[in-house]
């Protein structure tokens, strides 16, 4: 297995150099060079499987032969050990709880995995500086992967006061080797710098940098595991050939998710149709209605992690498609975009907790609205998938739905302990300074 860059001015690499280098040295993201379609024997031995079992068949096709098999096994075993339950939360309708993990949010699953890989093939000697930007939960789920992890620091880049007292506190209380770096600015300003710091050669050369947002293959191919053990759940509780078309609703904002679904989709997942269910942060499903992508600045919401106005991981979903013809329709035929707004999103939460004591956070309740609209309208069999614990949006959860959720371990662990925080302002020569260690 190689991987190419989406620009296509790059020499192909392994998938252990691909981890390593982030995006790919002529600005572009890396991809797989193919995607070999499974056979149905191989899904029906998938069907059966537990969540390890789906990874450990997958990582060897996505991933290649860079480890050994014993290796890979192991490595997974210790990533996943917590549970990815899919909840039937009306009729017809299904959750993947995928916030079950150590910061309770989607994005455990992969930075668990991409940890791991990263300790087996970087090379020993000066540390290798993990540069991430969050807009919520990305950073706590990367800080938490490689803390303590030897041969790593962590730098995290956060837009200051546009993420949740939780979520916060999930990375700036860790001790050790990661740096908490609050930005004054919007998420939209904290991937720029990570760019710009990926992009300064002379930074590269005197300190080992490596990106651990979805931009890196190593981050985004793992989240492929959970869409299959959602069917196999699926398939277990008695969906067979001939039932109603299955719809999943991905909420999304740079869209490493969905890129990883429409993946699972091409090697050969049975999904008839996803949903790119987005906050007012809407330039996804705005270029499906109209045909242009036009970034811009991105909008707070309730939903924050959703807050990206300028999607880096689109250049892989056109990527994929790419060799369809006519690359707009094909997206089309395979992927609805639905936009609401905050009242939509406090409504949506209400309305489940009144009617069906279901909690949902305001990213979940997004795709929730999304899953809704495109079975009003086609009708099917419904997945979304629920990124975050409710508990990390207590106040929001308190506003909309009039319950705030008991803190889980995990956020009482944190909720005394002292923060540590770097403040800078928008500019790449602070972030350099804190990098470079011109600044503590």
């Amino acid at each position: 297995m190689r991987f190419i860059s989406t620009e296509g001015r790059a020499p192909p690499v392994t998938f252990g150099e691909a981890v390593l280098e982030g995006p790919a040295p002529d600005g572009g993201l890396y991809v797989p060079e193919r995607l070999e379609p499974l056979t149905q024997a191989d899904l029906d031995a998938l069907s059966a499987g537990s969540l390890t079992d789906i990874a450990r068949f997958l990582a060897r096709r996505l991933f290649g032969s860079g480890l050994p098999e014993d290796d890979l096994a192991a490595l997974l075993d210790e990533a996943l050990n917590f549970p990815v339950p899919l909840v039937e939360i009306e009729p017809g309708v299904h959750c993947l709880e995928l916030f079950h993990g150590p910061t309770l949010a989607f994005k455990d699953i992969a930075a668990r995995v991409m940890s791991r890989l990263m300790s087996r093939i970087t090379a020993r000697g000066q540390d290798t500086t993990v540069l991430v930007a969050t807009s919520g939960d990305t950073g706590s789920a990367v800080a938490h992967a490689f803390s303590g992890l030897r041969g790593f620091r962590v730098c995290v880049l956060y837009p200051q006061g546009l993420v949740t007292e939780a979520q916060r506190r999930l990375f700036t209380t860790l001790a050790g080797n990661v740096t908490a770096v609050a930005v004054e600015g919007v998420f939209d300003d904290c991937q720029r710098l990570a760019r710009r710091a990926f992009a300064d050669e002379d930074l590269r050369r005197a300190r080992p940098l490596v990106s651990a947002n979805s931009i890196n293959i190593g981050r985004l191919l793992p989240q492929v595991f959970y869409y299959f053990h959602a069917w196999a759940q699926l398939a277990r509780a008695g969906r067979h050939q001939g039932d109603p078309a299955l719809v999943v609703s991905t909420p999304s904002g740079n869209f490493g998710n969905l890129t990883a679904g429409l993946i699972a989709r091409k090697i050969g997942l049975p999904i008839d149709r996803f949903v790119a269910a987005t906050n007012i942060n809407d330039v996804v499903p705005a270029y499906l209605e109209s045909g242009r992508f036009l970034p811009r600045e991105s909008a707070a919401t309730i939903s924050n992690a959703m807050d990206v106005g300028h999607p880096g991981n689109f250049a892989r979903i056109l990527h994929l498609y790419s060799d369809c013809g006519d690359t707009l329709t094909a997206l089309r035929r395979d992927l609805a975009g639905h936009a609401f707004d905050d009242r939509a999103t406090r409504a949506a939460m209400w309305d489940m907790y009144e009617q069906r004591g279901v909690l949902l956070d305001p990213h979940t309740a997004v795709g929730y609205l999304g899953l809704k609209a495109e079975l009003k309208a086609h009708g099917g069999t419904g997945i979304v998938l629920a990124t975050a614990h409710p508990a990390k949006f207590a106040e929001v959860m308190r506003s909309a739905a009039g319950i705030g959720p008991p803190a889980p371990a995990a956020l009482r662990r944190c909720a005394d302990l002292p923060e540590r925080i770097i403040g800078i302002p928008a500019e790449y020569g602070a972030l350099r300074g804190v990098l470079t260690g011109g600044r503590h």
